[in-house]
């Protein structure tokens, strides 16, 4: 069987950038996702496309492949008020937007009253160097497409 629209496939996975391990799955925990659902970037799922299991690769991701440009006007300065605790330097916290999604952001500075936020994706502006190998590829449930994501052993959120 091979991976395509609604497939759930099992990965094992390194992700580096610039030469630095970024990422990686664990040994005997693969990262499994639904094919075609946007559940990993765009980039490496089309890379994946029609691939079989024991096939491995490598692929590079551009930027606008994976994480997007790194967008400048997305670095803000918010109110020191709007911190519960000790503001870390380089850790990211989550803001709630206007229609309830959580977005994460990270710190990269604080300053008097202001702390200097940044919205962009960690890997946002970087090239995605992707060492995978496909281990196994089985038809999607009907409660995983109506989900849109795969699940794995008791996991029934949505």
């Amino acid at each position: 069987m091979n991976v395509a629209q609604d497939k759930v496939v099992d990965l094992d996975y390194k992700l580096t950038v610039s030469g630095e391990l970024i990422d990686q799955s664990e040994p005997g925990e693969p990262l499994t996702y639904l094919h075609g659902h946007s559940n990993i970037i765009p980039g490496l799922e089309r890379a994946l496309e029609g691939k079989a299991v024991g096939d491995s690769l490598q692929v590079t991701v551009q930027p606008e492949d994976g994480y997007g440009p790194r967008d400048e006007e997305a670095i803000e300065d918010l109110s020191r008020e709007d911190f519960d605790d000790d503001i870390e330097v380089g850790a990211t916290y989550y803001a709630q937007s206007e229609d309830g999604s959580v977005i994460p952001f990270t710190v990269l500075a604080v300053g008097g009253d202001q702390v200097k936020v940044d919205f962009n994706p960690p890997l946002a502006g970087q090239t995605l160097h992707f060492d995978v190998k496909v281990l196994a590829v089985r038809d999607a449930t009907a409660e995983e497409l109506e989900h849109g994501h795969a699940h794995s052993g008791d996991m029934h959120d949505d």
